[in-house]
């Protein structure tokens, strides 16, 4: 696996993001993943909608999307990387949303470039390394 997208990024891939479809289709659906944590966030935010037309198209979205590319599993690998990540960040007094350093851990922790639209947020991150795909 070479890429995780974060949660922006997957929305932009729900959203029909033309540069964002066109950088995904460079790569095979083997390399590319979603983690956990996006899937989690994803979810919250379609099942916080009232019932509509637009939810039911966005899980629909979401549904296809989740059966073309595989899961960033949460691993005792992500669970390290997590805590060292945070204790990183912690010590240089830098403050970010847990969820973004799960998100972040997931891509450090399987060596991959996490694809983000947040590139001043995700630099922070020490070993990070990010893309964005929407430019």
């Amino acid at each position: 696996m070479t890429y995780v997208l974060d949660t922006n990024a997957v929305s932009a891939l729900m959203k029909g993001s033309a540069a964002f479809v066109e950088r995904l289709g460079k790569h095979a659906p083997a390399e590319v993943a979603i983690p956990q944590p996006v899937f989690a966030e994803i979810a919250f935010g379609i099942d916080r909608l009232p019932r509509s037309r637009r939810r039911s198209t966005l899980q629909t979205r979401f549904d296809l999307i989740c059966s073309e590319l595989p899961r960033a599993e949460w691993t005792d690998a992500v669970s390290r990387s997590y805590g060292r990540i945070k204790a990183a960040l912690e010590r240089r007094g830098i403050r970010i949303e847990d969820f973004d350093i799960a998100i972040a851990a997931h891509a450090v922790a399987i060596d991959a470039t996490l694809v983000t639209a947040d590139l001043d947020h995700m630099t922070r991150v020490p070993r990070l390394q990010v893309e964005d795909w929407g430019r």
